[in-house]
C-alpha cells in the first residue's frame, strides 16, 4: 500500500492514510481470472467500453457472494472494491488487503475506508462499489448515497456492471455457491457522469446525482437482461 501524507508542525511528514496498491489488485485480479474462469464459465460482454487510463467506478449489482470476485477476474482493469468488515476474517482478511480490497465498517461513517476509495481514484485506479449495500435482489432498486457522493467527490466516470446468473441456482457439491462450470454473464455499459457538471457536492445535488445513477443502473441491468436472455 502506498500513503499519503501531509506536511505537520514543524514541516515533518505526517502520515495520514496508506492507499490500496494497484499491483496487488493485478496480482488479485491474476488469481480471479484462474479462478473464475476455472471453476466456471463467465461469459463477458462489453468489456471494450471501460476506460484503459484514468479512474473509473465500477457499479456492481449484487445477489450472491461470488459476483465481487468474478467481476476482479474478468475486469480488462485491476479494482478495489469495497468490502464490508465482516468479510476479513482469518487468513482471508490479510489476503483481501494485499490483493488491494478496501475494508469498511458500514455501520458507521468510516472515514478511513472513504479516504482509501478516494485515494485509489486519485491514483487513477479502478474503484468497485455495491450501490444496494448489501446483497439482494441485484436489481438496483435501492440505492445509497456513497456511489454518488465517490463519482462526484472522485471525479471518475461510473461504468455499470450487471452479474447474471449467479444466484440463479445453488450448486450440488457446494450449496453457497452456483454450479460449477454454470455460465455466469458479466456484462459491462457504457461509462457515464453521475454530477450535472456543476461540481456542486451539496446533499441536494448527491440526492439528484444518485437518481440520474439509478435511472442508467437500472436500464443498463434491463439491457443486460435482453441480451443474454436471464
Amino acid at each position: 500500500m502506498r500513503r499519503h501524507a501531509r506536511r505537520g508542525e514543524a514541516g515533518r511528514e505526517v502520515s495520514v492514510v496508506s492507499v490500496p496498491s494497484e499491483k496487488g489488485a493485478e496480482v488479485g485480479r491474476r488469481i480471479g481470472v484462474g479462478l473464475m474462469y476455472g471453476l466456471w464459465k463467465p461469459r463477458v460482454l462489453g468489456a471494450w467500453k471501460v476506460p484503459a487510463t484514468g479512474p473509473v467506478i465500477f457499479a456492481v449489482n449484487h445477489s450472491h457472494v461470488v459476483d465481487g470476485p468474478m467481476v476482479i477476474g474478468v475486469a480488462p482493469r485491476p479494482s478495489h472494491f469495497l468490502v464490508k468488515k465482516e468479510a476479513f476474517v482469518g487468513l482471508l482478511g490479510p489476503f483481501m488487503t494485499r490483493v488491494g480490497q478496501i475494508k469498511v465498517d458500514r455501520d458507521t461513517t468510516d472515514r478511513t475506508a472513504i479516504t482509501r476509495a478516494l485515494g485509489v481514484l486519485e491514483n487513477g485506479g479502478v474503484l468497485g462499489i455495491f450501490p444496494e449495500g448489501t446483497r439482494g435482489e441485484g436489481d438496483f432498486a435501492a440505492l445509497r448515497a456513497g456511489l454518488a457522493y465517490f463519482a462526484v467527490r472522485g471525479g471518475a466516470p461510473i461504468v455499470p456492471v450487471a452479474v447474471l446468473g449467479s444466484s440463479e441456482r445453488r450448486g450440488r457439491l457446494i450449496k453457497g455457491l452456483p454450479p460449477l462450470r454454470s455460465r455466469v454473464d458479466v456484462v459491462f455499459g457504457d461509462p457515464f457522469e453521475a454530477g450535472d457538471g456543476s461540481g456542486r457536492r451539496t446533499r441536494k445535488a448527491l440526492d439528484e446525482a444518485t437518481e440520474r445513477i439509478q435511472k442508467q443502473l437500472t436500464a443498463h441491468l434491463e439491457n443486460a437482461r435482453r441480451l443474454t436472455g436471464r
